[in-house]
């Protein structure tokens, strides 16, 4: 087990500076989060590239926005920027529920503390750093800043807002995974390039007037509606939200350009994908894969789920309507080479409190790992936000043996006893007939293994609905391929003798669904022997399409208009059908069920059991 020193942590302190002999540093990092010196947290990612580079960077955790603001002034000024971000969620998602209820707890902070945060720290940090240090640059990253980049519908405030760079006054925004940006921000200013001189580097989000556009404005570049002309126009903005998002999922995209207050938002386009050598090297940075020792005797719940997890790749072809994952990793993968990953899982058998158990060994989706075009050339000219909707891409290599071998040598080590599989499964991916027998072979493969060797008693997948016209606007797969998994399920389970459950995921209020829905999902899930248990209400957070939906009334790819689930007593009319089973929720279910003429279905939640249910019949 090894022993950490102090100075083997990024410094939050002058005194940590001093103890690495630092006078000066070129760059300080606010976070929304507590400090955890780990891969997983974005914070620390950052400042480790930038340490990696040569860089001097410290992070200040959690700042105190109150009062003198001695937290923003302990650590001086930089020499080249501040950088903000305001953690791993959205600050508004981490603070609020679906119905804009406050939150009681906060697990990126100590102990769950509620409070450590503001709300849209992005802008608070930033607005009191240019009122302590005019003349210094503020560069935003992270989730939040990454998916308010543009104009975006704000759920809390019931209305849209301006790209953040507005709102908070940043100087410059890097949205998606930043370790490219941030290295290639550094050098050019080393370069001597001044800072309002950098304009086009990709990646990255820049205000200035018309005249001050990079090569001025030309056919190659998308120019959006403004945004004066989105928020009196809904339309628009949905219409907007189509090439943004193909944008973010494209490896060759065009620069954006949207005008809001007399002058431009220029997003420049993404670099590559990482390559597996890229990756390996941000991930084999040297951390200690620990909490700052400043929450000695403290719990930090986030990283208390994540610390005996590995990572294995990065990016999600899934292109679920209601994620924000490929809007901010992008659609293609990257997969951490063999080497990279067995180095990581070592160095968790390490550490204090393993005993053997790897608590997930994933990434955005489970299997997704090594899977990617055949014909690369195709995928450089693809606009489409998913490879798996509205049916898997012919040309997406849906081989599971990579990551088979990936699981095999990892169970191989002296020290694991057992991998869990803790990340989401796509079991389309699973059930997909390829014209590659092997490949159909390896699937059948894997899901015998992930069922009978990591499954800790419960596998969590994720249908979110049992209509089939809801789940085409989710961007997921028919519900028919559910009762296919767990047909194949139930069959394994059997033949190995295993006391397995499948625990489904579902979400209510979705675009497009209908208290009807909502009602034959009850039945439906009944006939399946399922209360549930692992459900939400539709949060719409910014940048995704089931929120672009949900605010202008109209599917961004068709501009159909699609009925959607707004008031709290909407939402909460349909929410209460996935707790059928309560006593409590029976009179309230019953009346609703008569006011849609569905009287037909009060029987078959409350009375038959014998038969099969209306709903499925209708299905069929």
């Amino acid at each position: 087990m090894k022993t950490y020193r102090l100075s083997d942590f990024l410094p939050t302190t002058k005194k940590e500076c001093e103890l690495r002999g630092w006078d000066e540093l070129d760059v300080v990092i606010f976070s929304g989060d507590a400090y955890v010196d780990h891969p997983s947290f974005g914070a620390a990612v950052i400042g480790r590239v930038l340490e990696a580079h040569g860089y001097r960077v410290a992070i200040v955790p959690q700042p105190d926005w109150h009062g003198d603001y001695r937290d923003f002034k302990k650590m001086g000024r930089p020499r080249l920027f501040f950088g903000v971000t305001a953690g791993a969620m959205d600050s508004m998602v981490n603070r609020y529920t679906a119905n804009k209820r406050m939150r009681s707890d906060d697990a990126y902070s100590p102990d769950g503390r509620h409070g450590m945060r503001p709300d849209y720290p992005s802008i608070v940090y930033t607005q009191i750093l240019k009122g302590l240090y005019p003349d210094v640059p503020v560069v935003l990253g992270g989730i939040e800043a990454s998916m308010r980049r543009l104009t975006h519908y704000d759920y809390w405030q019931d209305k849209l807002r301006r790209s953040i760079l507005c709102d908070s006054g940043a100087d410059l925004l890097i949205y998606g995974m930043g370790e490219k940006p941030i290295v290639a921000l550094c050098k050019a200013l080393d370069e001597g390039q001044p800072f309002d001189a950098i304009r086009s580097l990709p990646q990255t989000v820049v205000l200035c007037a018309k005249e001050q556009i990079p090569g001025g404005i030309s056919q190659h570049d998308t120019v959006l509606h403004s945004h004066e002309i989105c928020v009196g126009n809904k339309k628009a903005q949905a219409e907007n939200f189509r090439y943004i998002e193909e944008a973010s999922n494209m490896m060759h995209a065009q620069r954006l350009l949207q005008q809001v207050d007399r002058r431009y938002a220029v997003v420049n386009p993404p670099y590559p994908p990482m390559t597996t050598e890229e990756l390996d090297a941000s991930f084999n940075l040297p951390y200690t894969r620990l909490p700052h020792p400043k929450y000695k005797s403290k719990t930090i719940p986030a990283y208390e789920m994540i610390k005996f997890s590995v990572n294995i790749h990065r990016g999600c072809f899934g292109g679920c309507a209601f994620c924000t994952i490929s809007a901010h990793q992008g659609k293609f993968i990257t997969c951490r080479s063999k080497e990279s990953i067995l180095r990581e899982v070592q160095q968790v058998t390490e550490m204090p409190g393993f005993k053997g158990y790897l608590s997930d060994l994933g990434g955005p989706s489970a299997n997704m790992y090594g899977m990617g075009g055949k014909n690369k050339k195709a995928c450089e000219q693809c606009k489409r936000p998913s490879c798996i909707h509205p049916r898997i891409c012919p040309n997406l290599n849906t081989d599971h043996r990579p990551l088979l071998d990936i699981y095999h040598a990892v169970d191989a080590l002296p020290a694991v006893k057992k991998s869990f599989i803790g990340s989401g499964v796509r079991y389309d991916l699973l059930l997909h007939a390829s014209n590659d027998e092997a490949v159909n072979k390896a699937a059948t493969q894997y899901t015998r293994e992930l069922i009978t060797r990591h499954v800790s008693g419960r596998l969590k997948v994720a249908p979110e609905h049992t209509s089939d016209r809801v789940l085409y606007l989710m961007r997921k797969p028919s519900f028919k391929l559910f009762y296919e998994f767990k047909k194949v399920f139930d069959n394994i389970c059997r033949e190995e003798r295993l006391n397995q459950q499948l625990i489904p995921y579902f979400i209510s209020s979705h675009p497009g669904c209908l208290e009807e829905d909502m009602a034959e999902l009850a039945v439906i899930t009944k006939s399946l022997d399922f209360r549930l248990e692992q459900v939400q209400d539709f949060t719409p957070t910014p940048m995704t399409v089931s929120t672009e939906t949900w605010y202008t009334g109209f599917n961004p790819y068709t501009l159909e208009k699609v009925e959607c689930a707004r008031s709290p007593r909407e939402k909460l009319a349909q929410r209460m059908f996935f707790f059928w089973y309560k006593p409590e929720e029976r009179r309230a279910i019953e009346a609703a069920l008569r006011r849609m003429g569905r009287s037909d279905l009060i029987s078959e939640l409350y009375q038959r059991k014998d038969r099969q249910p209306a709903a499925r019949r209708r299905q069929k």
